[in-house]
């Protein structure tokens, strides 16, 4: 049995298949990043699924694409704690980017390939090779047009009374807004940036709205300038996008795109469907 895994740091899709392709079960647990989790929390939120506890010895094969596993240092760790959990699966641990990859960019073909759900990042696939230009600091420094960058602002618009009131009583009614409710998930709780993203929803909801629409064009602009400009060839090759920003914001994504000569490829809300057919190809 192979366990396919696309992790952000919100949630991760499980995928179990035979040697056939054939699904053998689908789940879904709170997101796996090694940054933000230790040991005991990752294999907590691995025993809370009954599908996954209950195979864990049958697994053969374990391919863990995820948001947090850009280093070494991560990967290793991760992997550590997979093979002392599925201790039967040869395991495989990649950053998230590559599942992105795998399931937007037909085989040999150059593309740009992003990310933009809970975090975001932006690669370069060569068709063989996939090149990174910037290294993410995480989402405190980085992870422009993320849901968690646009939690931070609709917080900071509605504690700084920028919000407008009609938004800000339905912000009220959606969301516990105690401060202290609010710095408890931010400082003392596990997975801060994924509460941050919580907010997102928010923003798309209404995203129509001049206070939304400024936050939703700058933090795009930002992410075209900070990271698809990186690659010299970003108007001759197609942008992919992987994550449920890009895939909730698509029109918005291809009016800035257009405006800088981007040609927008192919824009999927989650990557794992595709994992299954490139995985039956390649191992």
């Amino acid at each position: 049995m192979k366990l396919l895994v696309d992790s952000g740091s919100t949630k991760a899709d499980w995928i179990a298949i035979d040697d056939n392709g054939k699904v053998l079960f689908t789940t879904q647990t709170l997101g796996l990043n090694p940054e933000v989790l230790n040991k005991e929390e990752i294999i907590t939120r691995l025993e809370d699924k009954f599908d996954i506890s209950h195979n864990k010895y049958k697994a053969t094969h374990l391919f863990f694409y995820g948001a947090g596993c850009g280093t070494d240092r991560m990967k290793n760790f991760l992997s550590s704690v997979f093979k002392e959990y599925f201790v039967h699966a040869s395991v495989s641990v990649h950053e998230d980017t590559f599942a992105a990859v795998y399931a937007t960019t037909p085989k040999d073909e150059e593309a740009i390939v992003c990310i933009l759900g809970t975090g975001s990042n932006c690669s370069y696939f060569d068709g063989e090779v996939l090149h990174q230009k910037v290294q993410s600091l995480g989402y405190i420094a980085m992870d422009d047009c993320a849901g968690n960058r646009f939690g931070r602002h609709l917080l900071r618009g509605y504690y700084f009374n920028k919000m407008p009131k009609d938004l800000a009583s339905e912000f009220e009614e959606e969301y516990n807004l105690d401060a202290d409710f609010i710095k408890n998930n931010l400082y003392k709780q596990p997975n801060p940036n994924a509460y941050l993203a919580m907010f997102a929803k928010f923003l798309i909801k209404h995203k129509d709205t001049e206070f939304c629409k400024k936050y939703i064009y700058a933090e795009m602009e930002d992410f075209v300038e900070n990271y698809i400009k990186q690659f010299d060839n970003y108007t001759k090759i197609p942008v992919h996008f992987v994550g449920s920003i890009a895939f909730y914001l698509k029109e918005e994504l291809i009016e800035v795109l257009t405006k800088h000569n981007i040609k927008i490829g192919n824009v999927l809300r989650r990557p794992i469907d595709g994992l299954i057919a490139y995985h039956l190809i390649n191992n």
